[in-house]
C-alpha cells in the first residue's frame, strides 16, 4: 500500500513497521472557495476547546499532507466543516475535485438537515454523489445536563426530525453522531428504532467533564449506544476546554471506550485540523497507538484503518 503522500510526490517518513491509517474523520477548508460562517464572520467565545482564531484561515490538503508525512496515511474521511448551509452540495463537490486531484479524501461525510422543507431533495442530491457514504446532522440540544428540551422541534424526539432521518436507510447512509454526553442516551434510543442505519459516534462521545459524575454520566452513554449493533465510536478528540492534552488522561477515555464497543466498533480518528488547537497530529496518533499497543498488531490495525474502511466502505489501498 503506498501512502497519500507517496502518491502525492512527496516524502513519506513513516517507519517501515508504522501501522496503515485511515483517518476516519478530518477536515478541509478554502476559504477561497466557500463560506464558512464560524470561520470568517461572527467569532464563537463559547467555541468546545476554547481560543480558536488559529483555526479561522485556509487548511488545503497540502496543509493536511504536511501534517501527516511521520504517519503512514493510506486514506481519509472527510467529514462536513460547517460550510454554509445553502453550500451544502457546493462543499460536496469541491471535495470531489480535491480527490481527484489529491487521491483523498476517500470518503465524504456530508451535511444535511433532516427537518427542513428541502431535507428530502438534498438528502437524495448527496446520496448521488459517489464519495459520500454518510450525513452528519447535528440534532438540537441542551446547553447542560441540568436543562431538557427533548420533543422540541430539531431534537431527536422530533417527530419531522425522525421522519428526514429515516430517510438514510432509502439512500444506504450512515449518520455521523455529535451531541453532548448528557444526550448519548437519547441518541441510542434512536438508534434503537432504526437499527438498519449505521452510526458513528464523533469524538469519543466528548468525555468532557473528568470528575468522577461527569465520566459515570459518560460511560452510561455510550454503555447505552454499545447495546446497539449499528453503533461505533471514533476515537478522536480528547482535547480539553484550555487544557493541554495529556496522555494518562486520554488514555482513561480511550481504555473506557474500547472496553464498552469492543476494538471491533471503534475507529481511529484526528479531527484535524480543530483537533491541533491541543496537540500535533504525531502526539494524538502516536499516542493511541501507544493506548492500544498492549491490547496486539491486530487491534491496532483494525481500529486504525480497517474498521473505519469496512464502516465507510473505502477503497483506499494501491499497490
Amino acid at each position: 500500500m503506498i501512502t497519500l503522500h507517496e502518491r502525492n510526490g512527496l516524502p513519506n517518513f513513516a517507519a517501515e513497521d508504522a501501522l496503515p491509517i485511515v483517518d476516519a474523520h478530518h477536515h478541509l477548508w478554502d476559504l477561497g472557495a466557500g463560506r464558512y460562517p464560524w470561520l470568517q464572520e461572527e467569532y464563537h467565545e463559547e467555541f468546545f476547546l476554547g481560543d480558536y482564531h488559529s483555526l479561522r484561515r485556509d487548511f488545503l490538503p497540502e496543509h493536511f499532507l504536511a501534517l501527516t508525512q511521520k504517519q503512514r496515511l493510506i486514506g481519509t474521511v472527510h467529514v462536513e466543516a460547517e460550510r454554509a448551509r445553502d453550500e451544502q452540495i457546493a462543499e460536496t463537490l469541491w471535495l470531489e475535485q480535491v480527490n481527484v486531484r489529491y487521491g483523498f479524501p476517500n470518503a465524504i461525510v456530508a451535511h444535511a438537515w433532516f427537518d427542513r422543507e428541502d431535507s428530502a431533495e438534498i438528502l437524495a442530491a448527496q446520496a448521488a454523489r459517489p464519495l459520500v457514504r454518510g450525513i452528519r446532522s447535528k440534532p438540537l440540544t441542551s446547553v447542560s445536563p441540568d436543562v431538557s428540551i427533548a420533543g422540541a422541534p430539531g431534537t431527536m424526539q422530533d417527530s419531522k426530525w425522525l421522519e428526514g432521518f429515516s430517510l438514510l436507510a432509502r439512500y444506504n447512509l450512515s449518520w455521523d453522531l455529535r451531541v453532548p454526553p448528557w444526550h448519548l442516551v437519547e441518541a441510542a434510543a434512536v438508534a434503537a428504532m432504526f437499527p438498519h442505519i449505521q452510526i458513528a459516534l464523533n469524538h469519543t462521545g466528548f468525555a468532557w467533564d473528568r470528575s468522577p459524575e461527569g465520566m459515570a454520566r459518560w460511560r452510561k452513554g455510550l454503555e447505552a449506544l454499545a447495546m446497539q449493533p449499528n453503533v461505533h465510536i471514533k476515537l478522536s478528540e480528547f482535547g480539553l476546554k484550555d487544557s493541554p492534552w495529556r496522555f494518562e488522561d486520554n488514555r482513561v477515555v480511550v481504555l473506557n471506550a474500547l472496553e464498552i464497543f469492543g476494538p471491533e466498533r471503534c475507529m481511529f480518528a484526528s479531527n484535524f485540523p480543530v483537533a491541533g488547537l491541543r496537540a500535533s497530529y504525531d502526539t494524538i496518533a502516536d499516542g493511541v497507538a501507544a493506548m492500544l499497543a498492549p491490547l496486539g498488531r491486530n487491534v491496532q490495525e483494525a481500529v486504525f484503518a480497517g474498521n473505519a474502511q469496512r464502516f465507510y466502505r473505502l477503497e483506499t489501498a494501491h499497490e
